[in-house]
């Protein structure tokens, strides 16, 4: 792929384009032979992240090999609680684990607000090589785990069904609780900032967790603060102009409490209906997804097949329209075939246009 593809950055403001642009979530990953090698290469993921050549190898690779849309930037949601002193560590067969999980309001007061730049400079040196190597070629997306989702680990230590820990801490002492979002936030805000100052051309904020609230709570513990970020961002001039997606995996009951934070687009997972959403907020912000991601597990006639419903279920582009961003509704499966990741670019790039006719240029 070569010269400068910039159709991304014109659908997520809601600009006319001529096609649906296409990127996936966890692009970079697993199922990639070529991610695989270079991990190897690494010795472990948490290695993998903090060497910024290594990031920006492995983010290339399906621009490289598939002429996605969009890059996004190769790293871990839990940066953040990792530059904090939590400890973090990768376990084969269980995920992401804290040594030092935070069990009482005591450890939450002891937290520190790490500075983007010197605790996690790893990430904007990987920010920076990678709009070096893109030169143009497509957009760099760059991202943070919402406040709640990352207090959840956390609090947790690992990755969690029940949340027990979590929500006991909500409900017993919630003022604990919002110090902690509180200082989560900052550190996010401060994080995404110095990500845009490097390089990173739009922002996504994965709130994976926030689905598992009740509505009343959801607000409180996580959208707040998720209206924080946005705010904050809006309000700086280094940021104003960069796009924010918000996505609440679980969370298509409240689209319209997303969309009046002032974000640019909301992700959706496969659970909602696309033309639905549309008629709800789709003249608000952009609308990514939704594709169900163990499509990607089978073969590439469904992937075609399926790729055409989500296509079909958001329909023309017409003016009053924010517009449509094809993704998947979560992150691609590391069973996933590389295969079909071609044959689903392709049938978005080839069969998107003709949704385009009355907004071409």
């Amino acid at each position: 792929m070569s010269g400068s593809n910039d159709l991304y950055l014109r659908a997520l403001r809601g600009e006319k384009v001529e096609r649906t642009p296409i990127w996936v979530m966890r692009q970079a990953g697993r199922y990639l032979p070529e991610y695989r090698a270079t991990r190897a290469r690494a010795g472990d993921f948490l290695t993998l992240c903090k060497t910024p050549e290594m990031a920006c190898e492995v983010t290339l690779q399906p621009i490289d090999r598939f002429g996605l849309d969009a890059a996004i930037l190769f790293s871990d949601i839990l940066t953040i609680p990792d530059a904090m002193g939590l400890g973090l560590v990768l376990e084969e067969g269980v995920g992401p684990v804290f040594e030092r999980p935070l069990r009482s309001a005591a450890d939450i007061a002891k937290l520190g607000r790490p500075d983007a730049e010197q605790d996690l400079g790893y990430v904007m040196d990987a920010v920076r090589v990678i709009r070096g190597e893109l030169n143009g070629r497509v957009p760099l997306i760059g991202f943070t785990g919402s406040p709640w989702t990352l207090a959840s680990y956390m609090v947790e230590g690992r990755g969690s069904k029940e949340f027990r820990l979590i929500k006991g801490l909500m409900f017993e002492d919630p003022k604990a609780m919002h110090q902690l979002l509180q200082i989560v936030t900052d550190s996010v805000i401060d994080y995404l900032t110095a990500q845009v100052l490097a390089g990173a051309q739009s922002l996504m904020v994965f709130d994976t967790w926030g689905g598992m609230l009740s509505t009343e709570n959801y607000q409180r513990f996580s959208l707040a603060y998720m209206q924080q970020i946005v705010s904050a961002l809006k309000n700086d001039q280094r940021t104003a102009a960069t796009p924010i997606v918000l996505f609440t995996k679980g969370g298509g009951q409240w689209l319209e409490l997303m969309a009046a934070t002032g974000c640019d687009g909301l992700g959706l997972d496969w659970t909602v209906d696309l033309a639905t959403a549309k008629d709800r907020v789709g003249e608000q912000v952009v609308l990514q997804g939704n594709l169900d991601p163990t499509v990607m597990n089978t073969g590439a006639a469904q992937v075609r097949d399926e790729a055409d419903k989500v296509l079909q279920a958001y329909g023309q582009h017409k003016t009053g329209d924010k517009g449509h961003i094809f993704n998947l509704g979560h992150g691609i499966q590391p069973h996933a075939k590389p295969d079909n990741m071609q044959a689903l670019v392709q049938q978005v790039q080839q069969h998107s246009a003709a949704f385009h006719g009355e907004t071409s240029d």
